[in-house]
């Protein structure tokens, strides 16, 4: 089985983790620098996928909704995530206040390879979306 490396923050014309297709700093970089907020629920959890496989603990906590946000957020080092397929969503538009997006994100840890999928709920606030929580194996 391949080894699976995370490449650290893509440079300024490298391709966003997420998956897009899109180069990072016009894609989920805006997000994770804080220049922008993702204006639907389904950009929102692009950026977390994207935090996650960066380690960027602090774009999870602040796109994390205050009543569900956990005291601790430890971040893996030995988890690389290596690709993002966005299998559906239900509303979460620029002008909804709630929505959900179900995706399948696959890691390798230890050698081995995995998956997760999950349904994920988000809310918006004023303008930003926020993930409130999700069913893993949705």
């Amino acid at each position: 089985m391949p080894t699976i490396v995370h490449s650290p923050v893509p440079g300024p014309g490298g391709p966003c983790p997420c998956g897009s297709g899109d180069v990072f700093t016009e894609c989920c970089g805006r997000f994770l620098s804080g220049a922008a907020d993702a204006p639907t629920a389904v950009q929102l959890m692009r950026s977390r996928y994207t935090a996650f496989a960066l380690g960027d603990a602090g774009h999870l906590r602040s796109t994390w909704h205050p009543d569900t946000l956990p005291d601790e957020l430890d971040l893996d080092p030995d988890v690389d995530w290596y690709r993002l397929e966005v299998v559906g969503t239900a509303q979460g538009g620029p002008f909804d206040r709630a929505g959900e997006v179900e995706f399948r994100a696959f890691y390798g840890s230890g050698g081995e390879r995995g998956e997760l999928h999950e349904r994920s709920r988000f809310r918006r606030e004023g303008r930003r979306w926020l993930y409130v929580d999700g069913d893993v194996d949705a």
